[in-house]
């Protein structure tokens, strides 16, 4: 078996904010039209994009 549901969630949660984290740090280094990619992205990847987006100064 895979696991707990819990075991998945944490899982999910640390790939989540790994991706996240990856994605911030490009953000900074990228031209305009890539920093709405990125958004778009994080949008996709976790409910809580709205904040981060706005916190980071990506739109």
């Amino acid at each position: 078996m895979a696991g707990t549901e819990r075991q998945r969630e944490i899982r999910r949660l640390r790939t989540r904010r790994k991706k996240t984290k990856m994605l911030i740090e490009k953000a900074k280094k990228a031209s305009p039209a890539s920093k709405i990619e990125i958004a778009r992205k994080l949008r996709m990847l976790t409910p809580g994009a709205d904040v981060i987006i706005q916190r980071e100064g990506l739109v």
